[in-house]
This record gives C-alpha cells, structure tokens and sequence, in this order.
C-alpha cells in the first residue's frame, strides 16, 4: 500500500483494549498465510495490532468517498478500521488483513471506533456461510472481545465489544476511485490503475480494461448472492471493491423463502437494495466507477466496458444455480429461462429457499410437499444431466435472521459459545 502514496491513507494508532479474549480463530487460513498459531501470538497481532514482521511498520486508515442510498457523501472513509497488514496467498496474490472495531480514525466522525461483539459474530456467520454456498466473500480471520460496554441504538445496551480482522485481496473501493476524481486528481486515479493492475488484473492494460474485470468479477458476486438468497442491505459505493468479493456485513438477511422485495435494513424503506433489486445496484454501482475513470480514461471506451456486465451476470447466475442444483448446463438460453423459471417457482409456492436447493441438488426429491404446481418445473428439471449423488445429510446448512438470535442468546446469557462452534463446523470449508 505504500506505494501508492500517503494520499491514499492516514497512519491511525489501534485502540488499547481493556482485555483481549479469543473467541473465534480461522486456524486453516492463518496456517496456510503463514501467519503465528500461537495464542499470545494471535493477541498480540490480532488484539494489540502489534506489526507482523516484514510487514507495514503501522496501521492505515484508507481514504474513500463513496454514494449511500445514491447520495455523494464525501464525509467518508475507514471510521472503525484500518488496513493492519498486507501478504499473499498460496497463488501469489496479494491479501490485505483489514479490521472492523479497532479504534477512532481521522473519519470516525462522532463515532467511537468500536464494533459490538454481536456485530463481529454476525461478521463471522455470514463469511462462513456464504462461503459454504460458494459465494465469493471476504474471510473472518480473527474475533476478539475487548472488554468495553458500548451503547447502541439497535441492540440492548450496554452491549459486549469485540475486534475482528478479516482477510480479502483488496481494499480498494469503488469510493477510493470516487475520493479522487470528486478531487480531481488525475494522477491518484492513474496510480491506483496500475496499482490494480499490477497487483489483480494483470492481464488488463488500461482504464476501460480495468473496469470490464471489474464488471465481470461483481456479476459473478452478485449471482453467487442470487443463488445463495442473499440480501446484502447497503449496497453503497463505498461497500464495494475492484475484486468483487463481498465484505463488512451490515444488515445483512439470508431468504427464509423467496420475496423479491425482501431488503435487510430497516432504514432502506424505498427498497432500493431489496433482494430482486440488487443486480441493477451494482450497475448502477458500476457505472460510478466509470464515471471516477473518466477522468483519465476515453468514455466510449468505458461505456463498452459497462456493457460487458449484463451478459456476464446472465452466464454468472446460470452458473451458480446449476451448481447448487449440480445440474449440467445445456445452452445458455434454455439454462436461463429453466433459472427463471425457478424462481418464479419459489416465489409463487413460498417453500422454504435452504430446503429447495437441499432436496433439489443432484437428484428429484422424493418429497411430498412441493405439491402439484411443481410439475411443469419438475419435468423441465428432469431434462438436465446430475452431476453428483443426492446428499446425504437430513437436512441443510442454514442462516435465517432468527437463527443469529438463538446462537447469540447463550453467548449473551451464559458466554456459552458451543451452539455457535456448532453451527460454524457445519459449513463447508474451501480454499482461499
């Protein structure tokens, strides 16, 4: 990150916590970045922020602006976290350990810095989650309580306070691009073009070039959530990054069954990022990077590179739902209208979303409950090649809003944790 240059970051110092307690380690991830095992060092690195060796020498606190339900705000910027650390992975990518809850910043504005300890385990449900559902998501590394009583609007208060580390391969948002070009800077917008290049797109050349991965990475992001029933809630330019993976869950809900005009934050009352909508979000998201690049950057060129995104999400969506239903593809136009077709199935019939795709994957259920609307569906479904035995579990890997509450209450009652462990080894596991 520092060859980027300091306009792009603020040296911050880390809170100091009145205690650090362990309670959630992503052991496989840390063992395969290389990073210390051991306990004291976990809370040294990951509670007291202590540099790793080799590493950035202090925390940064990045620059962005970015549009808040379609609003410029230009008051932006890492309010509650820094950039802690930078690596790479096992296939030489480059990683960044970034936090949420580590202390005030220069953009803290009025707030404390802080994240509840309910805050940072709804963070590591939903990584894992839509992990197990293949969905490309940033990673909870590290969860640590700290010891502190916060006030907060939206849970009983005093609430626990905690520090979370997670891990994804940029930082980058589509409002650190934003910040420069409302500044006009033209040469902070090229820096960060080869900064992109270099180190995510290699094999791009330019601005339009840059954008059309970008595209192609998010209407990949945005079908995974499609296809998982994910309801992101703030879906704001400044929540989004130029690697399209999907990072620091606000509002968040996962779809108990399918209502297009589902949203996951209680102040979104025009359901602009309602569940149906959120495709078109990104778009929309999409094209104010475009506009940050037009600075340096023909716009042609740009819109070309807009274009490329309808195309992909319609291949991206086809693809995440056969592979939940691990069914083969046969052609895209046929696969698309069979992917509208079933939706329009599990909008109409109301059945459970997570038990649809766990008795529809790779074989016909033999459940009674679908009833008879389900036949015309089921006789399309019955065209496409499985690609894998049916499960064998009893019953699906699940998330709904209510579920956080029950995993939550004997942490909250009792600092009983084994609910939660239990729920998090249910979810499947893949490499970074």
């Amino acid at each position: 990150m520092y060859e980027l240059g300091e306009r792009f970051y603020d040296p911050v110092k880390p809170a100091d916590f009145p205690k650090t307690v362990l309670r959630y380690a992503d052991r496989p991830l840390a063992e395969g970045l290389g990073l210390p095992q051991k306990e004291e060092d976990w809370i040294a690195h990951f509670g007291r922020f202590e540099p790793l060796p080799d590493n950035l020498s202090e925390p940064l606190a990045m620059r962005y602006h970015g549009h808040q339900f379609r609003h410029y705000n230009s008051d932006l910027g890492d309010g509650r976290g820094f950039l802690y650390a930078q690596l790479y992975d096992a296939q030489g990518k480059l990683l960044d350990l970034g936090t949420k809850g580590s202390g005030q910043t220069p953009y803290s504005r009025r707030g404390d810095g802080r994240l509840t300890l309910l805050g940072g385990v709804r963070e590591v449900l939903a990584t894992r989650y839509l992990e197990h559902l293949g969905v490309n998501t940033s990673r909870s590394l590290s969860l640590i309580e700290t010891g502190e009583e916060l006030i907060r609007g939206d849970e009983p208060s005093p609430t626990r306070s905690a520090v979370l580390v997670r891990c994804n391969h940029s930082h980058i948002r589509f409002g650190t691009f934003q910040r420069h070009a409302f500044f006009t800077d033209r040469e902070a917008i090229e820096n960060l073009i080869q900064y992109c290049l270099k180190h995510f797109y290699p094999d791009a050349q330019d601005g339009a070039e840059l954008l059309e991965q970008v595209c192609l990475k998010s209407a990949d992001m945005v079908a995974g959530w499609m296809a998982a029933g994910f309801v992101h809630g703030v879906m704001n330019t400044d929540n989004m990054n130029i690697t399209g993976e999907s990072f620091d869950y606000g509002p968040y809900r996962f779809l108990p069954t399918l209502k297009s005009g589902m949203t996951a934050a209680y102040f979104d009352h025009n359901g602009l990022y309602a569940f149906a909508r959120q495709p078109e979000s990104m778009y929309w998201n999409l094209a104010q990077l475009a506009q940050s690049l037009s600075l340096v950057t023909e716009d042609q060129s740009l819109l070309k590179s807009l274009e490329s995104f309808a195309p992909a999400y319609q291949t991206a969506l086809r693809d995440h739902v056969f592979r939940r239903l691990a069914l083969r593809p046969k052609g895209l136009e046929a696969d698309t209208e069979f992917v509208l077709s079933t939706f329009r199935l599990l909008e109409e019939s109301q059945v459970s979303w997570p038990h649809f795709w766990h008795d529809w994957q790779g074989g016909a259920s033999d459940k009674e409950i679908y009833g008879a609307a389900f036949n015309d569906w089921r006789e399309d479904y019955s065209r496409y090649e499985t690609v894998l035995e049916p499960p064998k579990e009893e019953g699906p890997a699940t998330l709904i809003y209510e579920e956080i509450g029950e995993l939550w209450e004997p942490i909250a009652t009792r600092d009983d944790w084994s609910l939660l462990e239990g729920k998090l080894n249910g979810f499947k596991r893949t490499s970074l």
